[in-house]
């Protein structure tokens, strides 16, 4: 017989095994049955949608085609919206419906504003990355953010101060190119731009000297890469129905998701924390004319609200919009201009013309001192080059809204309660219907009229949003991305390091090039 102590053991460890395999049977009965219940409620959805009425937007497949065509979702949006201006894809519980239809954005986004919203659906699957923040939530936290942001972006001392760290940031590309140059090294364009306007919005947007463009801030790098890794996780689950059950499991992406969640916010909550102490020990005056600094005051007279958590929101919301269409912009600009040195050599031209800048090569602060308001202001076709870039590849590929009522879209489509509306900004800049035989074409003079550049309809270009939510650092984008783009182009010409490379995305919620982009950048002779 076995001594009483091992037989306790072996009774111990049997009925341990007998809980656990117990918990894992419910647990996969579980997930079993939620699949079945999905199928059924799907399949039940799917043949009530398909008795197809002639008031509701035709079918062109449903959501698991998203799933499908994931690595390529914003080409097989293209396809589809060729054949329909207007569709829909059938998901478990209500229709994806597509529009490339101006006047349908129009009112979506505009003339229709209070029946459409983010919606509790979009809420559920962003806010475990970017929570409260401007770009999720609807209502009164939607106006306070926007509130505080928009007095931010209209002051005189916002807009000159965020020119000296564009100016400067840029000297600093320059000089880092330069030394690439002189080595005969390859760059990776790509990441140069992320870290650059990273190091930008943490100067303009929270008062934090970051310099991750010198490679020495090791904790701001692995927080950049953890923040695109989550942006491309959490866009996966639009396409993802069992996202909630991998979550739960913390298994695959979501895993991953988790351990990124970790590095960002032990990031942000130390970088609140420091500003924070900065503000109450009178390092930094009261009146700190920047975006983190205000929320942190007005956080003191509403704490129970404006929590650390919420200002971690902020920060992340204002993050992708400061770094990522900036930089991802940036990024397919010189992709286009490496497929097209004539448009590269006129943009010099102009931007020599423009500045009349005389000095040489290593006068890199000189001249990007030079790059006023003013001075860029004058340089349209860069301008144009840039608004061609969005146009074919925008910052924000797709974007969303749920509508909150029945409503009758211009094109006389219904639109049933509940219903997602995707508005198909990348698609639509390749529709012939919109711009013509040559709208897949790269060719900036579409902008201008008489060499003056001449805007679109916001909502035929829609890359900076319309409506009420239109984007508040539209000219701030256009200013950090014409100052980079000119003291660039000023000092080097650029190419590809491999002429047969073709465009290709990363699939998330804003158009990061795949893989990056390797380019070989050469001296300006003049």
């Amino acid at each position: 017989m076995p001594p009483p102590m091992a037989s306790q053991l072996l009774e111990f460890t049997a009925t341990l095994g007998f809980i656990t395999f117990s918990f894992l049977s419910i647990a996969f009965a579980a997930i079993i049955l939620y699949v079945v219940a999905s199928i059924i409620s799907f399949s039940i959805f799917y043949i009530k949608e398909s008795i197809q009425k002639a008031d509701r937007p035709p079918i062109a497949g449903t959501v698991f085609h998203q799933l499908i065509y994931f690595n390529t979702l914003f080409d097989f949006q293209t396809n589809i919206a060729r054949r329909h201006q207007t569709c829909r894809l059938i998901g478990p519980s209500h229709s994806e419906i597509f529009t490339a239809d101006p006047a349908n954005i129009e009112h979506i986004l505009k003339s229709n504003f209070s029946k459409y919203s983010k919606g509790q659906d979009n809420y559920l699957i962003m806010k475990d990355l970017f929570g409260d923040g401007i770009f999720v939530v609807d209502g009164k936290k939607w106006r306070h953010q926007r509130k505080v942001a928009s007095y931010e972006f209209s002051t005189k001392v916002i807009r000159d101060f965020s020119s000296v760290v564009f100016q400067q940031n840029a000297a600093k590309l320059v000089r880092k190119i330069s030394d690439a140059v002189n080595t005969a090294t390859m760059i990776d364009m790509q990441d140069l731009l992320m870290r650059l306007t990273l190091d930008s919005i943490f100067k303009v947007g929270f008062g934090v000297e970051l310099d991750t463009l010198s490679g020495s801030n090791e904790f701001g790098v692995r927080f950049s890469k953890a923040f695109d890794d989550s942006n491309s996780i959490v866009f996966r689950r639009y396409a993802d129905i069992f996202w909630e059950i991998k979550r739960l499991l913390n298994i695959g992406l979501e895993a991953q998701l988790k351990r990124n969640l970790k590095v960002i916010d032990d990031f942000v909550y130390q970088l609140i924390y420091h500003k924070r102490e900065q503000l109450q020990s009178g390092r930094e005056a009261k009146s700190k004319e920047d975006i983190l600094s205000r929320f942190i005051l007005a956080s003191e007279k509403d704490p129970e609200n404006m929590t650390d958590r919420y200002l971690r929101d902020i920060i992340l919301n204002f993050l992708i919009a400061g770094k990522d269409t900036s930089a991802n912009t940036l990024s397919w600009f010189f992709f286009m201009l490496c497929k097209h040195p004539l448009v590269q050599e006129k943009i010099a031209i102009e931007i020599r013309e423009v500045t009349k800048f005389e000095g040489g090569r290593t006068d890199i602060m000189e001249f990007s001192a030079c790059l006023s308001e003013e001075v860029i202001d004058r340089m349209h076709y860069l301008h144009a080059a840039l608004t061609e870039t969005l146009r074919l590849y925008p910052a924000v590929p797709v974007d969303v809204k749920i509508a909150d009522e029945d409503d009758v879209l211009p094109d006389g489509f219904k639109i049933k309660k509940g219903d997602a509306v995707n508005y198909l900004t990348y698609a639509m800049g390749r529709m012939t219907y919109l711009w013509g035989e040559d709208a897949e074409e790269f060719r900036p003079e579409r902008w201008l009229e008489n060499g003056v550049f001449r805007p679109e309809s916001p909502f035929k270009f829609i890359a900076f949003n319309g409506g009420p939510r239109i984007c508040l650092g539209k000219q701030f984008a256009y200013r950090q991305m014409k100052i980079l783009a000119a003291a660039l182009l000023h000092f080097f010409k650029f190419k590809l390091d491999d002429e047969s490379k073709t465009a290709a995305y990363r699939t998330m919620f804003t158009l990061h090039m795949d893989k990056g982009l390797p380019l070989l950048a050469y001296h300006r002779l003049y």
